[in-house]
């Protein structure tokens, strides 16, 4: 039997295209809430002695947890062979050491609880800023999809003379991949964060560089703060148009609408907004197929 496809997300779209490159059925659920707010939940498939994939993005996590533990209980309840949930944006990743006395480092005990309830797990380059792979938190096999290559040949496809410029430091490893790829070159800035919303930026001497497009690449634009700021440096120093690609756009407030102001602005299809343009669901497939049993 073929696998079923489970979309728990808005973006119904992106699930269609996941279950149309494994071969997969979609999967049909009632989902309503009683009076007092709790979640009712069916699964209206038979015959569901087979893979099961969750497809769940989780932004906004909270709003969808608990329909996607009741959904992975109750599947592998109802004879599901396997439950492989699919999160584009992993959610909680961030928190990833504690910054303040008494602060919960969320991606441990949220990693648990994905962990005691789905069989596997495949997502989008996650915020492995202070953990070196999922596993350290993670105790279900996890695939990462890398969308380094995804960025690099739209980057390639796209732009004559690109150089990519990368936030900070931790970003060196990610971006000179890219730029590999690609086969641009790159410059790294440092960065100062002050807070949740200040941040200071130093940029490299790039008279070598004028008349390049400046391509800017970081996994997660939020705030938009880093960007903006380092687009006014760019502009400063004679870099031609600058195009700024972020794999997960969160866009808090008016991020994206002050961004588009002064860049073309490019997300993957991890988060649906109208700036994504780089096509992930063949390489979430395949990492699905490298998990399935």
């Amino acid at each position: 039997m073929k696998p079923l496809v489970y979309n728990l997300d808005s973006d119904s779209a992106l699930a269609a295209q996941l279950a149309q490159a494994l071969n997969a059925e979609i999967g049909s659920l009632e989902i309503r809430h009683f009076p007092d707010g709790e979640t009712y939940l069916r699964v209206l498939d038979e015959q569901l002695e087979r893979p099961c994939i969750l497809f769940c993005n989780l932004f906004h996590p909270d709003e969808k947890i608990l329909r996607l533990l009741f959904l992975a209980d109750t599947l592998k309840e109802l004879g599901a062979t396997q439950v492989i949930l699919v999160t584009p944006y992993l959610a909680y990743m961030r928190q990833d050491k504690r910054f303040q006395a008494g602060e919960c480092v969320s991606s441990r005990p949220f990693a648990r609880l994905l962990s005691s309830h789905v069989d596997a797990l495949v997502t989008l380059d996650p915020h492995l800023h202070r953990y070196h792979s999922l596993s350290e938190i993670y105790s279900i096999p996890t695939e990462v999809v890398s969308a380094a290559p995804l960025i690099a040949h739209w980057i390639h496809t796209h732009l004559k003379q690109p150089l990519l410029i990368g936030p900070d430091s931790e970003s060196e490893q990610w971006v000179s991949e890219v730029a590999r790829l690609a086969q641009a070159p790159y410059q790294i800035l440092e960065k100062q964060r002050h807070g949740d919303y200040q941040v200071d930026i130093s940029t490299p001497e790039l008279e070598a560089y004028a008349g390049y497009d400046a391509v800017l690449v970081d996994d997660i634009i939020s705030s938009g703060r880093t960007l903006l700021e380092t687009l006014t440096h760019l502009q400063d120093q004679g870099l031609n148009s600058a195009t700024a690609i972020g794999v997960h756009g969160l866009f808090a407030g008016d991020a994206y609408e002050r961004l588009s102001q002064q860049a073309q602005v490019l997300t993957s299809e991890s988060i649906p907004h109208i700036s994504n343009a780089i096509e992930i669901a063949p390489a979430l497939a395949q990492a699905v197929k490298n998990l399935m049993r």
